[in-house]
């Protein structure tokens, strides 16, 4: 499994993933977001979080996509 995620997109992904996920735990007034039944949807979280922590997207892979520099 190559890497296709860069630095910078791995940072974001872990941190909207941590802010989903703490949404759907109940978080949510404490980002200003009140807490409703739609919760669960923050469980999409996981998906960004495990994608940003190993590197590998498997949309950019099906897509021929990458946001790691070019090796020189």
């Amino acid at each position: 499994m190559t890497t296709n995620v860069g630095m910078w997109d791995r940072i974001l992904r872990v941190v909207v993933g941590i802010a989903l996920i703490a949404w759907a735990l109940g978080y949510g007034p404490a980002f200003g977001v009140p807490t409703t039944s739609w919760a669960w949807v923050g469980w999409i979280g996981l998906i960004p979080l495990v994608t940003g922590l190993i590197g590998y997207c498997p949309a950019y892979a099906m897509i021929g996509a990458s946001t790691c520099r070019p090796a020189h």
